[in-house]
């Protein structure tokens, strides 16, 4: 399957999406949220693939996010809901991958578009990017990805970017919890393919035990997520990679993971 909205590529078991509408800064149209949530669909069936590394080809704009020609569309409102549910979907497939996802945020990541880098686990930014919720300055409200920014950052600073709709630096991103790394801007690949490689290198087994967990737990009750918790360490015990990470640190040896 081909992509005509972005480019999809591997190597080294980790696989690149580079959103490609450089013409509309990214904009979130149904054609891209499309072929986003083909990419991740690969991704996730290809057993080679043990990372995903989330970006663009825009030199500025990670995205600028929804594609607001879809809000003004003279087409029925039960077309618009059911468009929209592109990004409920899209949220809940980065989500659940079960494998590790790193968004490289080379440039602003604005709107929705938020709300895709924060449904990814990781997040580096370039130092020039910025961030920002503006959707109210438009008259529209970033109802969808609220639930995302909620999650990731605390409630005062989250009503401060829904309600005004400023953008802030990546600093500041990092420093509220939005970004998880901020390097420079001639620095920034290099530091994108060091963490790639340091999560591709993990047992892709555990990542998929763990990665699950993470998505479930993060919504339970604190019994529950405990009890939960517990039936899948003693399932990871069973499994070949973690008796084989354990000998290969005490062996001061690179483990050999077998996926079993």
């Amino acid at each position: 399957m081909g992509f005509t909205t972005l480019r999809y590529d591997v190597q080294d078991h980790v696989a690149t999406i580079a959103m490609d509408r450089p013409e509309a800064r990214n904009a979130l149209s149904d054609e891209l949220l499309d072929d986003l949530l083909g990419a991740f669909a690969r991704a996730r069936a290809d057993d080679d693939v043990h990372v995903v590394v989330l970006t663009s080809t825009h030199e500025k704009v990670f995205s600028a996010g929804g594609d607001l020609k879809g809000f003004t569309a003279g087409v029925p409102l039960v077309h618009k809901h059911f468009a929209s549910e592109r990004f409920v979907a899209l949220f809940q497939a980065i989500g659940g991958l079960g494998k590790p996802t790193l968004c490289a945020a080379n440039g602003h990541v604005l709107a929705g578009a938020l709300g895709v880098a924060l449904a990814c686990d990781l997040i580096i930014a370039s130092e020039s990017a910025r961030f920002g919720t503006p959707e109210i300055n438009v008259g529209v409200f970033p109802f969808m990805i609220m639930a995302l920014i909620y999650r990731n950052v605390g409630r005062k600073k989250t009503n401060e970017l829904l309600l005004l709709g400023e953008q802030i630096s990546a600093a500041e991103a990092e420093r509220i919890g939005i970004v998880n790394r901020v390097v420079p801007d001639a620095e920034f690949d290099a530091a994108v393919a060091d963490w790639a490689g340091r999560l591709a290198a993990k047992s892709p087994l555990l990542m998929r035990m763990g990665k699950a967990a993470m998505y479930r737990q993060q919504d339970m009750a604190f019994a529950d997520a405990l009890e939960y918790l517990h039936a899948q360490l003693s399932l990871a015990f069973s499994t070949d990679d973690i008796k084989e990470g354990v000998t290969a640190f005490m062996d001061k040896r690179e483990p050999l993971w077998t996926g079993r």
